[in-house]
């Protein structure tokens, strides 16, 4: 495995949870937006581990604010950060690599059906993802290359930290229009995402797999039947916590 990001300080905390549960792990310091730098980091990750079979593009950012208030500096950052950069990346794995020998790549994109109010930035990066992703899969699939897209929708992670305390009270609400009643985990976009790296997937291309218990069905004027928190425990529908290590946003702990 390989992690990739801006901060080496991330990254070795997370290469060293890794490793103290029995894996295996190498980092590269990277800024994806950066195209030189990207074009070294996959080719030392070949050097380092020999073929690149598998990518995960989760980078990504943004940050809340109405569409007349963004900068072309800010809508730049955003696109370059959530799209630019996972193009880049898929471009060279498949130029260094999978071109040869085929491989999966799994883009992370968002609930964005319906619109992004108060992020258009990032609605549009992923929109666009979306789009990418299909059109890859097609032009890759020659070459032995599955190319999906993961939608997480409302899930209870480390990154809801990163918005305004006054956002909280807002955030806590979200579930409540969703259908499945609650938060989804990191674990089960994980699985989502391993699930579509796997052999198991080996017949799917060009898709986006949404992780986010049917909220954007969810139409105003119908009744909604949030189920309670028995329901919610059956075996079919209850949360799957596969994360040992995985703790409860502090937006949450109120």
């Amino acid at each position: 495995m390989a992690l990739v990001g801006r901060k080496v300080e991330k990254l070795q905390a997370v290469a060293d949870e890794i490793t103290a549960d029995g894996g295996k792990v190498s980092f590269q310091v990277c800024d994806i937006r950066d195209e030189d730098a990207v074009k070294q980091t996959v080719a030392a990750i070949v050097v380092a581990h020999g073929r690149i079979d598998g990518l995960v593009n989760n980078a990504g950012g943004q940050f809340m604010t109405p569409l007349e208030a963004i900068s072309a500096k800010g809508w730049q950052a955003v696109v370059n950060t959530n799209l630019t950069g996972g193009f880049l990346m898929a471009r060279e794995c498949f130029l260094q690599g999978m071109n040869k020998h085929g491989g999966a790549i799994v883009n992370i994109v968002a609930d964005m059906w319906g619109s992004m109010p108060g992020m258009g930035h990032s609605g549009a990066a992923r929109a666009g993802m979306k789009s990418l992703t299909e059109t890859a899969a097609v032009e890759w699939a020659g070459r032995g290359v599955r190319v999906n897209a993961v939608a997480p929708g409302y899930i209870a992670s480390s990154g809801m930290d990163n918005y305004p305390v006054e956002a909280g009270p807002m955030i806590r609400e979200m579930a409540k229009t969703i259908p499945a009643g609650r938060f989804g985990t990191e674990a089960e976009t994980a699985a989502g995402i391993v699930f579509l790296l796997s052999p198991a997937a080996s017949f799917i291309s060009g898709t986006t797999l949404r992780i986010d218990g049917a909220r954007p069905q969810a139409r105003s004027g119908y009744p909604m039947r949030v189920p309670d928190a028995a329901v919610q425990q059956r075996d079919a529908v209850k949360p799957f916590n596969g994360f040992h290590r995985a703790t409860v946003p502090k937006i949450f702990q109120v």
